[in-house]
Order: structure tokens, then sequence, then C-alpha cells
């Protein structure tokens, strides 16, 4: 049994590394197995069908965002410390490449965004996460009274991931990684602009 844990991780970390760059398309349990140099049955049993080892290679990615992400920005306390922690990790996470090709899930977006079915509902699910994440943490600063109270948390949420958004797509695509310290500049100059005391936020 842990042999077999042990393979079923290996497979996806491998599968991740692969969809990030290729595309979810790009996956099969045949590729697997000849590139981890593993039985191509071993592989099937653990996955069972080409849609099942694209699912769980959205569920891992999703564990390893939220440990890259979200886990050491909930160390800060609630309010605009957490806020900025969340967007400044989702910063890092793109720019050291903790996947190979960028940010999995906007690859993955990209990928299945007009193609109904299971794929695009679990990446849309992940995705809708994360927005809820930022925007939770904002109403808390809210709360806090650290954001104005007339601030529209939908909005400085989607424009706090479209800034981050934008420069992992221009990185990605242009080789350019001075869009991460435009879009730092860009969410530290949004949210001090609502801020009600700027020494809340983290330098």
């Amino acid at each position: 049994m842990l042999r077999g844990e042990r393979t079923r991780a290996a497979v996806l970390e491998h599968a991740i590394g692969i969809a990030s760059v290729e595309g979810l398309d790009g996956l099969s349990i045949g590729r697997l197995a000849a590139e981890l140099e593993v039985s191509k049955s071993g592989v099937f049993a653990r996955f069972g069908s080409k849609e099942e080892l694209q699912l769980a290679t959205v569920a891992a990615a999703r564990e390893v965002f939220v440990d890259a992400v979200v886990r050491p920005a909930f160390e800060a306390p609630p309010g605009l410390a957490r806020l900025w922690r969340l967007c400044a990790g989702w910063l890092t996470y793109s720019r050291e490449r903790i996947f190979p090709g960028g940010c999995f899930f906007a690859s993955a977006a990209a990928e299945y965004d007009a193609r109904p079915g299971r794929i695009r509902d679990a990446v849309a699910a992940a995705l809708t996460d994360w927005s809820s994440t930022l925007a939770r943490a904002a109403e808390d600063a809210r709360q806090l009274g650290q954001l104005e109270s007339t601030c529209d948390i939908r909005q400085l949420t989607f424009e706090l991931a479209a800034l981050v958004d934008a420069a992992n797509a221009r990185s990605v695509l242009h080789g350019d990684d001075s869009a991460y310290d435009l879009a730092r500049t860009g969410v530290r100059t949004r949210l001090l602009a609502l801020a009600t005391d700027q020494d809340a936020l983290p330098d």
C-alpha cells in the first residue's frame, strides 16, 4: 500500500509539471508510465482513466498552491497584513515557478474555460476558492476598520486578482519578470488608497 501511494504521488508530481507547461491534455497514463519507468497497468490501477488522472492532477496542484500561498498568508493576523501576504505570496509562487509553466490554474483555465465538463468545473472551483479567500481577507480588513467602510470588496478582489494574473501572463509569455514588480506596486498602491491606517500594511 505504501509503495502504491508513493507511485501515485510521483505520478501526480510529474503530471503537474507537464500540465503546467503543455496543458492537461498533454497527460496520458502511457506517457507518465514511460517517463517514470513504472508499469502502465500500475498507473492505470491508481487512476482508471485519463479524465480521472487529469482531475487528480488538478486536486494535487490545488494542494501545492494552498501550501505555497494560502497557509503562509494565514500565519499573519486577519486584516490588511493577511490580504497583502496573500497577494505577495501569489506573486512569489508564480515568479519562483513552483509550477514550471507559471501559475497552474491560469494555464488550466485558458485551456478549459470554454469546454464544459468535470475538469473545467474543478479548475473553476479552485479559482473560485482563491477569489473567496481574497474576499474574506479584504472583508476582515474592512470589519477591523483597516479599509474604508465604503470599500467595494468584490471590486477590490477583482482588481487584485487581475494584477497578479497579468504579472504571471506577461512573465510566462514574454520572459519579463519586471511584471511582478509592477503588479506588487499596483497591489500596494490600491490597498494604500483604501487603507484607513497605512501602518497596518506591512512593508
